[in-house]
């Protein structure tokens, strides 16, 4: 019979051979001091260099490390999924494998988790208390941006929706139903959280580059800014798509009411000619208004039903 886990640390890991070694090594010594069971899962995302090699390595020494590999880089999504589905811990946390995020975090995010009544927690360096450091200005500003945009899309005052460094309770895992790929699994997460009701919280954490360690390991960094841009942008609409369709309604229909009224004066005045083609562009305005702001009623009935789709879904898994 498996002895029961308390926490599962998992990491995803494409092409890290250069670091993978030193990095496990330092999470292997900070988990053997814990008093709790543990166990640690490797996800080999099609690594093509000897990242593969080199953990199992690791795990012939360590049966708490374990290790799930497939062919081919299908991205962060579908290596963290594997690695929830073969977690066998009540805690689960997530964090990257090039410990940019300290061996710290792991026990920050569970004491979270354990002493309170959180369901999922967020670290995050935008949280006062955390910050970025030698992060590239580009891709600091971009992040930080990107989850400004962000916050305007969900309740709760997050400040960090677009990271993987996370803990769960394992029944909120179990009632997932995920389907993303990449990274926008992060914010996949945080939606259907969300609309079921899950309470999320965030604890501030330092995200930290050792830029020696870069130069010397020569590391060419993931980081794609318009897929990044898009992701939050398409996030955002999903979740409020009353805050695109309905501010355009608004400024088309306000834009119309104001020609509307230069033309009621212009017929009181009897200045008035119809054949202008500010007329027409007043009918546009009025019109695409109209049916803008009707679309973001009928999105957001959308959303309330894929809010119930996803309470299903949670049953559903449950009886399973």
């Amino acid at each position: 019979m498996e002895k029961s886990v308390e926490i599962t640390v998992i990491a995803p890991m494409f092409n890290e051979a250069p670091d993978i070694t030193r990095n496990v090594g330092r999470f292997l010594e900070a988990l053997k001091k814990r008093d709790d069971q543990w166990e640690m899962i490797l996800v080999n995302d099609g690594s093509t260099d000897e990242t593969l090699e080199l953990v199992n390595k690791l795990a012939e020494n360590e049966p708490r490390l374990r290790v799930i590999s497939y062919a081919g880089n299908r991205g962060r999504g579908y290596a963290l999924r594997q690695g929830f589905r073969a977690a066998r811990g009540e805690f689960v946390i997530t964090t990257e494998s090039d410990l940019n995020w300290g061996t710290e975090i792991i026990d920050a995010l569970y004491k979270k988790l354990k002493n309170t009544d959180a369901e999922v927690v967020i670290a995050s360096p935008y949280l006062k208390g955390g910050r970025l450091e030698n992060i590239p200005f580009k891709r600091a500003f971009l992040s930080r941006f990107g989850n400004k945009l962000l916050t305007f899309s969900v309740p709760g005052n997050l400040t960090m929706l677009s990271g993987m460094t996370r803990g769960y309770r394992r029944e909120v895992l179990d009632s997932l139903e995920l389907e993303a790929d990449g990274k926008e699994i992060h914010l996949e997460i945080v939606a259907k959280c969300l609309a079921l009701g899950y309470r999320i919280v965030e604890i501030p954490a330092v995200l930290r580059w050792d830029r020696e360690h870069e130069k010397k390991s020569k590391r060419v960094s993931k980081f794609h800014a318009r897929k990044l841009i898009l992701s939050h942008l398409a996030f955002s609409f999903y979740q409020k798509p009353m805050m695109i369709f309905g501010l355009a309604g608004l400024i088309m229909v306000l834009g119309g009411l104001v020609l509307a009224l230069v033309f009621a004066v212009q017929f009181i005045m009897r200045t008035l000619y119809p054949a202008r083609p500010i007329y027409l562009l007043m009918v546009i305005l009025l019109v695409a208004g109209i049916q803008m702001l009707s679309f973001g009623f009928v999105a957001n009935q959308i959303g309330s039903i894929k809010k119930e789709i996803y309470r299903l879904q949670r049953q559903t898994r449950r009886r399973d």
